[in-house]
């Protein structure tokens, strides 16, 4: 007996083909950004645990992963580096040595792969004895001064040859302070991907691991933000917007795709998601132990960020994803 149905949404999932011709969002390694992490030495290549298939690598390897990922068609990356205690101090000062590991690992990647575009990272973590995103006084995160550190580490990167300049700090005033300080040094062409809406997450434990920056007390519930706020993010949103940000971005991502779509429904600007170290992590270590089919679980999970509205996504599956295409 058939019944006599005006809609039959089905037609449209009949088969493949139709499927494909109707789906409403992709993804491809374009949308991609690929966080990376660059150590001292030489020919080091070392595995991070508790983020299986990522390395820490030695600038000659890095060199030799980005030439890997140029072939699979990602073309840019977001490098965090991994210093060594002795260089940390409470001013973050490694962070603008124009000679240290970071400054030096830009200046070789843009001489050898001019093509290649680098968002970098500005916040005080990696380089601070005190593991926080700014300048600590008696146990409080000091907003303005942080400021002026900040405006250093962003010129000597720039300097090197950043394309992109990625506040991750979250203090108040940040955007319109490094536009203004890139401005004026003759960086006008230099984007600024704010981390926007960053929140105080539970999933940033294997990126901490990674670069070993956890906070040496206390927490960052000052000026990450809050879980439990959405409205919040309009704001940062907007302020970030009117101080000259480039893109916004929203970090984590699976907790926060609401965010990603409050953002997108509420600015013209490209909207960025962190699709980061835990949530990464999550997936691996179900795949591992044969709870879920990892290939399809990441698919699905990067498909969800477009879904939401983001333009762009970090993520530590884009080389794995873009072979993935590949094949």
């Amino acid at each position: 007996m058939s019944h006599y149905l005006t809609r039959r949404p089905r037609r449209n999932r009949k088969n493949e083909v139709i499927r494909d011709l109707v789906q409403e969002n992709t993804v491809s390694v374009n949308d991609l950004i690929f966080p990376i992490f660059v150590i001292e030495g030489e020919n080091k290549a070392v595995e991070i645990t508790s983020m299986p298939g990522i390395y820490r690598y030695s600038t000659d390897k890095m060199l030799e992963e980005i030439a890997a990922c140029r072939e699979l068609g990602i073309k840019t990356f977001a490098p965090f580096p991994v210093i060594d205690e002795a260089k940390k101090d409470r001013f973050a000062q490694e962070s603008y040595n124009a000679e240290g590991l970071f400054i030096k690992f830009i200046e070789a990647v843009k001489k050898n792969f001019p093509d290649v575009v680098l968002m970098t990272d500005v916040a005080m973590d990696p380089y601070s004895s005190d593991g926080h995103d700014g300048l600590v006084d008696n146990g409080e995160i000091l907003n303005d001064p942080t400021l002026e550190f900040l405006g250093k580490m962003a010129l000597a990167q720039a300097r090197a040859g950043a394309d992109i300049i990625g506040p991750s700090d979250m203090m108040d005033g940040r955007v319109g302070f490094l536009r203004n300080y890139l401005d004026s040094n003759g960086f006008q062409n230099v984007g600024i991907m704010s981390y926007t809406a960053k929140y105080a997450s539970a999933f940033y434990g294997p990126f901490r691991d990674a670069l070993d920056s956890a906070p040496k007390f206390g927490d960052k519930k000052t000026y990450q933000m809050n879980p439990a706020n959405s409205r919040e993010a309009l704001l940062e949103a907007e302020l970030d917007t009117l101080e000259g940000a480039d893109y916004l971005m929203v970090k984590p991502g699976l907790p926060y795709l609401d965010i990603v779509k409050l953002l997108r429904d509420h600015s013209h600007l490209p909207i960025a998601v962190y699709n980061i170290s835990g949530e990464y992590a999550m997936v691996k270590a179900a795949a591992e132990k044969g709870w879920i089919d990892g290939e399809r679980a990441r698919n699905e999970i990067l498909l969800s960020f477009k879904r939401a509205g983001a333009d762009i996504i970090l993520t530590y599956f884009a080389k794995e994803y873009a072979q993935y295409l590949k094949r």
